[in-house]
């Protein structure tokens, strides 16, 4: 089952998508708007993505703040999932995406790439971050009711 990740931003969104057996994530693209209320192009292009590779499912990264509350971008957020299961016809999950930015800049700084060409990067190493953490967790919760059996 392939799954599809999500990094929802003001002006981007970065995609990811799993391997077919939903075990590593893989960057796609960054789709880029001019305007942050116009999403109808943007749903349109996940729409076709999901199709192209047989989504399934969308697990999008949910920017909760560091102490656990919930923002203005937690309600745009959710708003845009809402609008993301009425276009795909998929399930979409939130995600806690705290400290994916960190990270994919983190994965940047090691792998070499100058620091003035890190934003065309970040946003899809942030959803394949973001997705890789929801098949982790998926792997782990397999294993440990094989464990229990």
């Amino acid at each position: 089952m392939r799954i599809m990740g999500l990094d929802f931003g003001a002006h981007t969104v970065g995609v990811a998508v799993s391997d077919p057996l939903g075990l590593t994530a893989q960057g796609v693209e960054i789709i880029r708007r001019k305007s942050p209320g116009k999403l109808r192009q943007t749903l349109a292009r996940i729409e076709e993505l999901a199709s192209s590779y047989g989504a399934e499912k969308i697990v999008l990264g949910y920017p909760k703040n560091m102490n656990n509350t919930e923002g203005e971008r937690c309600e745009k957020t959710k708003e845009f999932k809402e609008m993301l299961e009425r276009r795909t016809n998929l399930p979409v999950e939130l995600w806690d995406e705290r400290l994916t930015t960190v990270a994919a800049d983190a994965i940047m700084m090691e792998s070499g790439i100058r620091r003035e060409n890190r934003k065309e990067y970040v946003d899809e190493i942030a959803a394949m971050l973001i997705l890789q953490g929801y098949l982790d967790f998926l792997s782990n919760q397999k294993n440990d009711k094989e464990i229990e059996e």
